[in-house]
């Protein structure tokens, strides 16, 4: 940008400029008219670089008349646009100060004075003008400078831009630069101290002599000098002044100033060299940035976090509301609803029609009515705590609570924890938690590269910086966002005219449990050993319920359920519908519903030609027990073609053949280091076989010498992997039966081969043996010990008699399992 410059010498070439601005060639004079276009030329202080003043001229400079760091405005296009002031004229204030440089200074030079003005430099990027003048015979610099601060003071001009400030005028006492650079004006200056003459020495000025200079022209906020071990030339001090105004006034006025050696600049006098000095260096910061790691790259990764959260989270909320309130599945969809109806009205059959009860589960229904009524009741009510929903898995936990109890529900969420812990990796265990709520978008993939990031950070700085995130911290994200979704789901129904109105939105949805969404969270405490995933999950549910945000349901059908669920609410009582087999009645009408049948005379009877195909299904639902999932396998062989009794037949194969893999061969890889051993698999489903009624008491199991050690963790085990359930009397474990009620006629099935029991009685025999012989080791052990002994006390008589008893007793039962051992080869070995 070239500073913009009215001078004499401009003017005197220039005949025509003389009659439009009125002033003539030799000088302007207060008291001329100056009209309010001017052409600008450029006189030799922009060649030169410095304003040539003869002996009775001087120079004060003007400041703050103009915005800051106009030089952007003369770069690109308007390079070329020299008259600026005829742009500002355009915006010219009255009352404040005015745009036209000509008008500013008019107004800040007393009339008192008589100045005749030879030039006037204007600085846009310093905000200021440079007036040159001619003084009268008799005036000294000091005078002028006193006469024009108490005219500011008296008649102040504030800028146009900011009229809380004014303009401020000072007398340069230096050499000023009029240079053209890019060089923004900021608050520090560097200050160089150059000799005054090609012979003489500069002198370095203290921190004081630097004060009583500077001082005058703005607030100082510290003066740096140059470090003493530097090598530098020439030497320098910074100066930072509390506002760049400051620093632009002090530059103009002293750079090129000569110090004399009162005010220590020494005998020959030292010169100052003043520029501006950037704040921030691009260099220094990019070597701070290096330097500096373990600020850093944390500092980055937080920043990242941040942008994440400002970003997506609103993005990824959004796409939860739309999971939760279901506007995109077809289902829900109002319009194609209304096809349907008018379709179903008109009787025509439209794609996706499906029955009304396709699985015949109107008589399950129909006998666990009273546990809907109660699921619907619970959420209605204003109780903050859970729901649990237990039963062996296919008795139809899921469907009763989903398609009945919460049919009329329009928002409601599934969360299946199956899903979430059979997938391998955190990275597949966040994919599909984000899934099930809707959690989009998701970039998984990204926690692979920032654990990367974070191995090579750990290897710099000594620790992790943070980029990647734990399971625990990315499945926390999930939740939250699914519960800030599901709150403004819940409070989307409130309005301005309502009787309440005016209560907070907590209150609100305390006042109406109706309003709030439902959570649904399936399989519940499956595979739960050391799980971040239901940790979370628990925690999250209880938040929800304790600030009235959702209702939670947890379906689940492991007996240990409350363990997980007391640590996330340890002082709340949980609401619990526990759901059996049905009974042999209502699994003869379910199966009878399910194959469309009516009885001819109004009551369950099948149609006389059907009679046949249904032969002995009463047996067989005995069989099966009220299991729902087995009578619905049971119903669909039959209406291919089979009788119940085949299907029955087929059913106990499947579960003989599930349970053999599963319990006895081992060959299940989904089962990962089971807690019970084979033997002790195969001594349960060989005592339930030959029970009568199918059920043994669970404290003569644990008596039993193979449940010896840890029994009751073994039962536990078998009650999860669900080959056994474990009834309960009074709080307390009374009954052991099997898993299903299938079961019990697959045990039978499994020990009519008797090669395979055979085996298997053989290895419980041998693990007795095992037993016993460790046993006897260490009464064995126990009696070479009290041998030992120089003398045999008395009192040891009685102990000595316990060992050999024992050692006695145990030898007695390894001759009888040898014995029985030996029955069982040779039958295995008289096989053919």
């Amino acid at each position: 940008m070239r500073p913009a410059i009215f001078s004499k010498t401009s003017l005197a070439r220039a005949p025509h400029l003389q009659s439009r601005i009125g002033f003539r060639a030799s000088g302007w004079r207060w008291g001329t008219t100056l009209r309010s276009s001017v052409d600008i030329r450029f006189s030799s202080s922009i060649q030169s670089g410095h304003i040539k003043l003869a002996e009775d001229e001087g120079v004060i400079y003007l400041n703050n008349i103009f915005p800051h760091r106009l030089q952007w405005l003369l770069r690109g296009p308007l390079s070329h646009v020299q008259p600026l002031e005829g742009i500002l004229k355009r915006i010219n204030h009255p009352d404040l100060a005015a745009a036209d440089p000509t008008q500013i200074v008019q107004r800040a030079l007393p009339k008192s004075l008589d100045l005749e003005i030879k030039e006037v430099i204007t600085r846009y990027k310093e905000g200021g003008v440079f007036v040159k003048y001619a003084r009268k015979p008799g005036v000294n610099d000091e005078e002028i400078q006193n006469a024009v601060k108490e005219h500011l003071a008296k008649s102040p001009i504030r800028p146009w831009f900011n009229p809380l400030q004014r303009a401020d005028a000072d007398l340069v006492r230096g050499r000023p630069w009029i240079e053209d650079l890019y060089r923004v004006p900021s608050a520090s200056l560097k200050v160089e101290f150059l000799p005054s003459t090609s012979e003489g020495a500069p002198t370095e000025l203290t921190q004081e002599a630097l004060y009583t200079l500077f001082r005058p022209y703005g607030k100082l906020l510290d003066i740096h000098p140059q470090p003493s071990d530097s090598k530098l030339e020439p030497r320098y001090a910074t100066l930072r002044f509390d506002r760049p105004r400051f620093a632009v006034m002090a530059r103009n006025c002293l750079h090129g100033y000569i110090v004399s050696e009162e005010e220590g600049g020494g005998k020959a006098g030292t010169k100052f060299k003043i520029n501006y000095e950037r704040k921030i260096k691009l260099s220094l910061i990019k070597d701070w940035i290096y330097n500096h790691p373990r600020i850093v790259i944390p500092a980055l990764a937080a920043l990242v976090a941040a942008i994440t959260v400002i970003i997506f989270d609103p993005i990824r909320t959004f796409f939860i509301k739309m999971k939760i309130k279901a506007t995109l599945h077809a289902e829900e969809n109002s319009f194609l609803q209304w096809i349907r109806r008018q379709a179903s009205k008109a009787n025509i059959t439209y794609f996706g029609q499906r029955k009304t009860d396709p699985r015949g589960l109107t008589a399950i229904w129909e006998d666990r009515q009273k546990d809907i009524t109660q699921l619907e009741a619970w959420l209605t009510e204003t109780a903050e705590t859970f729901i649990v929903v237990h039963g062996p898995r296919g008795s139809g936990k899921r469907e009763l609570v989903l398609d009945q109890a919460l049919k009329d529900r329009k928002y409601k969420v599934i969360i299946d924890c199956k899903q979430i812990q059979d997938a391998r990796g955190d990275t597949a265990k966040i994919s599909r938690a984000a899934a099930q709520v809707g959690y989009r978008p998701i970039f998984s993939w990204m926690n692979s590269i920032s654990s990367f990031i974070d191995l090579a950070a750990q290897g710099m700085i000594g620790t992790k910086a943070g980029f990647s995130e734990t399971l625990d911290a990315q499945l926390s994200k999930i939740w939250q966002n699914t519960a800030v979704a599901m709150k403004r789901v819940a409070l989307e129904g409130r309005h301005k005219d309502d009787k309440d109105a005016s209560m907070g939105d907590d209150e609100y949805l305390e006042a109406h449990p109706e309003k709030r969404p439902v959570v649904v969270i399936d399989n519940f405490v499956y595979d739960s050993e050391g799980s971040v995933v239901l940790d979370k999950l628990t925690e999250w549910a209880a938040g929800l319920t304790t600030s009235n945000i959702a209702h939670v349901i947890f379906l689940t059908t492991d007996s240990s359920f409350a363990k997980p669920l007391s640590k996330a609410l340890p002082n709340q009582v949980y609401r619990t519908v526990s759901l059996g087999d049905c009974s042999p009645e209502v699994g003869r009408r379910f199966v009878l519903s399910h194959l469309d049948t009516e009885g001819s005379d109004g009551k369950d009877k099948p149609k006389p030609k059907r009679q046949e195909n249904l032969a002995g299904l009463d047996d067989c639902i005995k069989i099966l027990g009220g299991r729902v999932t087995d009578l619905e396998f049971m119903a669909h062989r039959i209406e291919v073609g089979e009788t119940p009794q085949a299907a029955v037949n087929r059913i106990i194969e499947q579960s003989a053949s599930e349970i053999l893999k599963i319990f006895i061969l081992g060959t299940d890889t989904s089962t990962v280091d089971p807690q019970w051993s084979r033997e002790q698999a195969w001594h349960i489903i060989k005592s339930l076989a030959h029970s009568k009624d199918g059920a043994l008491l669970y404290n003569k199991v644990l008596l039993a010498d193979l449940f010896k050690d840890n029994g009751e963790a073994t039962l536990r085990a078998l009650e999860q992997a669900e080959l056994i359930s474990v009834g309960s009397e009074k709080g307390f474990p009374r009954w052991i039966k099997p898993g299903k009620p299938v079961y019990h006629a697959a045990f039978r099935r499994l020990l009519e081969n008797k090669t395979l029991e055979s085996r298997l009685d053989l290895l419980i025999l041998g693990e007795l043996i095992s037993g016993e012989n460790k046993g006897i080791g260490k009464y064995e052990q126990e009696l070479q010990l009290l041998g030992s002994l120089p003398k045999h006390p008395g009192e040891l008589t009685s102990r000595i008699e316990w060992l050999l008893r024992k050692i006695q007793g145990s030898q007695a039962k390894i001759m009888k399992y040898e014995h029985d051992s030996a029955v069982l080869q040779k039958m295995l070995q008289s096989e053919k």
